[in-house]
């Protein structure tokens, strides 16, 4: 099933947040169908741990297809051990040039802590500006709501957990049930 399927399907916000040592990455938990709820505690975020390299990844777009994504990001870590930017490449190449992948429809942003990368269906691996990631639904907002918040006093968590609160204000397919994974600091 695709969005066009279920052309009112909606979720996901997702940020992630550098700053001080610390990486971390949010996501909302809720899936919508329509103007329904269909789901309000979905778990966007995950901690991966291909030998034994600690990795936190999150998704936006069509959980099966995600874990698919996941899966061969993994995979891509244990052939490249502590290379994610690395894994990161080769997983856009395969994703952009396997008939199977292409028709996946998600967004990943991942981390190690030292780089937080953009990965996406175009072959795109970028790394953020001003160490701010969004996608989703709420994307948009979350980022601009942490890029007015970088330069304050508060920690790459809190900035995070005050984006998502903004964004979820906003856009009515986020909420405020978060999954916060972080490494550093």
């Amino acid at each position: 099933m695709t969005e066009q399927d279920f052309p009112g399907w909606h979720g996901t916000t997702i940020i992630g947040v550098k700053k001080g040592g610390q990486v971390v990455i949010a996501g909302d938990g809720q899936v919508s169908l329509g103007q329904t709820v269909i789901k309000g505690s979905a778990r966007k975020v995950r901690r991966l741990s291909p030998g034994g390299f600690d990795v936190v990844a999150g998704f936006a777009g069509s959980t099966a297809d995600a874990f698919t994504l996941l899966e061969r990001l993994e995979a891509k870590l244990e052939a490249t051990p502590g290379q994610l930017a690395r894994a990161s490449v080769e997983l856009a190449k395969d994703w952009r040039t396997d008939k199977y992948l292409q028709k996946l429809e998600a967004m990943l942003i991942v981390t190690d802590g030292k780089d937080m990368l953009v990965i996406t269906g175009a072959g795109d691996v970028l790394e953020p500006e001003h160490d701010i990631a969004a996608i989703g639904s709420g994307g948009n907002y979350a980022l601009a709501a942490a890029r007015g918040m970088i330069d304050s006093d508060r920690d790459a968590e809190q900035v995070a957990r005050d984006a998502m609160a903004i964004a979820a204000d906003i856009c009515v397919y986020t909420n405020g049930r978060l999954t916060v994974e972080k490494i550093g600091g």
